[in-house]
């Protein structure tokens, strides 16, 4: 399991790495997924995922959800729903540079976090790039849950053009025009206007905390049909098992 943890005294971010689960069953799931294409009574899965925008693992966990809820959409239907989550909640608006703030904060473990995040990003045809700025993702996070509001495959999308840019082309997450312009790409209409106040949707976002982050310490963080829970950037075999289990 690979997961961002916000530290409660200092906001610091750690990146924990262990084993990631491996199922020797991948097979017989994906198999299984194909035998019940033609079952007609499709059940719900809902997945509320909590995450931040700036977080690599989140957008590898969102990677791998991808890959799992293609292999799955014969068998399922979906309601997904992305959740705030502040790893850095004293973080600057007017962003500071990406490798500094890294080295600064992890000395000489930036690099070898650099390198893994590459290797793994590599793995989705990805290039992890660490130019630009980092700073705060309120912007970021007022204006998915904004999405939601216009429907959630527009959240959905959002969150995959943020991220993308954000971690593979060295854009600023709080750079007004680049969110507006991400906005714009997956249809989502008075983006430019929400976000000139910056009230809007702030009181959405902290109450977003409170319900569900309040009781986890990492992202990213799935919860399933309300109850199964997985956390880090988990491989699409894992959510594949969770959805047998949720929908059981």
């Amino acid at each position: 399991m690979n997961v961002f943890i916000r530290n409660n005294e200092s906001h610091s971010i750690s990146l924990l790495n262990s084993t990631t689960f491996k199922y020797r069953n991948f097979k017989k799931y994906t198999k299984l997924m194909a035998q019940s294409a033609s079952n007609p009574g499709k059940k719900l899965i809902k997945i509320d995922v909590s995450s931040d925008s700036v977080c690599p693992w989140c957008f590898v966990g969102k990677k791998n959800l991808d890959k799992a809820l293609a292999l799955s959409k014969d068998r399922y239907d979906f309601e997904i729903r992305w959740h705030p989550f502040l790893l850095n909640p004293s973080a600057p608006k007017e962003g500071i540079n990406k490798k500094d703030y890294y080295r600064n904060k992890f000395g000489s473990r930036a690099d070898q976090m650099h390198a893994r995040m590459t290797e793994v990003f590599k793995g989705h045809g990805l290039d992890y790039d660490l130019s630009g700025l980092t700073g705060s993702s309120l912007d970021s996070h007022r204006l998915i849950l904004f999405a939601g509001k216009q429907g959630l495959d527009k959240q959905h999308d959002l969150v995959e053009e943020l991220m993308n840019g954000y971690f593979t082309q060295g854009k600023f997450i709080g750079d007004k025009d680049f969110l507006v312009e991400s906005a714009r790409k997956v249809g989502l209409e008075g983006a430019a206007e929400f976000l000139q106040d910056p009230n809007n949707g702030l009181e959405e976002v902290n109450e977003e905390i409170r319900k569900h982050s309040a009781n986890i310490s990492g992202v990213p963080h799935y919860v399933i049909n309300g109850k199964h829970q997985l956390s880090g950037g988990q491989p699409a075999e894992v959510f594949l098992r969770a959805f047998q289990v949720a929908a059981n």
